[in-house]
């Protein structure tokens, strides 16, 4: 047991004393259980003499005997403190030899207990989003555009917004084309911004057999630094235009996407439509809530958690700058202040959730999955990698835990309603 300690708000340092033939006492243990499966040669599996495994496995084996015993007398301390680990413990065994008392020293974090949130006297906004019967028509559009075919006109036909040039190019800047400025018959939609700004414009007006230049200038954060913030000329020739010509929206149209007739097709676009007014609603709440919990809830944190976020946000902070060539700034102030609130909610979400019961089913769980895959073109893939690497399924299930306990507070918190446009709800969530 420990002989020493020190403690100083969460952080506790303690120190001990292994005598060596308690350890020898543990270190045969695990030897008598490493023979019942060792070959030797010379000897029948499990009936190898306790003195010859000594001499091969004694090493590996004593290693397995501290680290039974310091775990032992961690978990009878932290079970007289009724208290527990935030992390994993660090542990100094300096001037340690084999076959002699062991000295140690250990130090780790442990939990804070989540104080009394009186969930009954915060009030959070409700924001209740007024349907408008046109979105089901610019979804009802939507639908028949994704239906439209692509049809080739005559060469008196100008080119429009929304239609479709077959188009050669080629870039220059000056006098000098550039790599990756050329292609032929390339499939340009009008309007789209898929090409530098100023491209699509200086294309629309013009007939199948134009051949013109299109003069721009590329964005000053432009993917290839040779080009960025350069003025190009582009020497264009329009093979053919092709426009969108779309069906008509009637009962047959409405089967090929599922749905008996248009009405009922309304009926399904009006409830998707609702689902996401309740969905954005809902989510807003939750970072209303989260925005109360950060700033009322008064709680010493442990460092250990908040150093590893720490270095956590900062890795991803050095690999985001790697991937896309970036140089912010690491603002260490503000990043800390980031990871203690991080911190800090994910302490009470899972101190509340447990104390209330909260738990994630299978379900629950396969519906997160669902809702990940479906936001990539092969959902398969994401699939396979869930079923591969446990870790990201805990981590998985962490947060859908954080969720479903952040809305089961919800419940228990006062919800002033308010009437809001559709896009003001869209906006304000789309800003956070």
């Amino acid at each position: 047991m420990f002989t020493k300690e020190k403690i100083k708000d969460l952080h506790y340092s303690v120190s001990g004393k292994i005598a060596a033939s308690d350890l020898q006492t543990v270190a045969d243990e695990v030897l008598t259980e490493y023979g019942k499966t060792a070959k030797m040669p010379g000897f029948r599996t499990g009936h190898i003499p306790l003195s010859v495994l000594r001499q091969k496995f004694n090493a590996n084996a004593w290693g397995e005997a501290i680290d039974r015993a310091l775990n032992n007398d961690l978990q009878k301390y932290l079970a007289e403190k009724q208290v527990r680990l935030a992390a994993q413990p660090k542990v100094d065994m300096a001037g340690y030899e084999m076959g002699k008392d062991v000295e140690y020293s250990m130090e780790f974090d442990i939990l804070p207990t989540l104080p009394k949130i009186d969930l009954d006297k915060i009030t959070v906004t409700k924001k209740i989003a007024k349907f408008d019967e046109k979105e089901v028509d610019v979804a009802l559009e939507n639908i028949r555009k994704s239906r439209s075919v692509a049809e080739k006109q005559d060469e008196k036909y100008v080119a429009k917004d929304g239609d479709v040039a077959v188009i050669d190019f080629k870039g220059f800047i000056g006098k000098e084309a550039f790599e990756g400025g050329e292609a032929t018959k390339h499939h340009l939609i009008l309007g789209s911004g898929s090409f530098i700004p100023g491209f699509e414009d200086q294309v629309i007006g013009h007939k199948a057999g134009d051949e013109f230049d299109v003069n721009v200038t590329f964005p000053k954060e432009y993917h290839a630094e040779n080009l960025a913030g350069k003025k190009a000329r582009f020497e264009v020739k329009v093979h053919e235009v092709r426009k969108h010509i779309l069906p008509e929206m009637n009962d047959e149209l409405a089967k090929e996407v599922g749905q008996e007739s248009v009405e009922k097709l309304k009926e399904h676009i009006r409830k998707i439509i609702t689902d996401q007014y309740t969905e954005v609603a809902q989510r807003e709440m939750r970072n209303e809530l989260l925005d109360v919990l950060a700033d009322k809830v008064k709680m010493d944190l442990p460092e250990t958690l908040v150093e590893q976020e720490l270095a956590m946000a900062k890795q991803e902070h050095e690999h985001h700058n790697a991937e896309h060539g970036h140089d912010h700034k690491w603002d260490e102030k503000q990043e800390k202040k980031d990871a203690e609130r991080r911190v800090k909610l994910g302490l009470i979400l899972a101190e509340w959730g447990t104390q209330n019961k909260v738990e994630v089913t299978r379900e629950d769980l396969q519906q997160a999955i669902w809702a990940e895959a479906s936001r990539y073109p092969d959902p398969k893939q994401i699939f396979e990698f869930y079923n591969k690497n446990q870790n990201a399924v805990a981590m998985l299930r962490g947060m859908v835990f954080e969720r479903k306990a952040l809305d089961a507070m919800l419940s228990h918190v006062n919800q002033k309603e308010k009437t809001v446009p559709a896009e003001e709800l869209f906006k304000q969530a789309s800003a956070k």
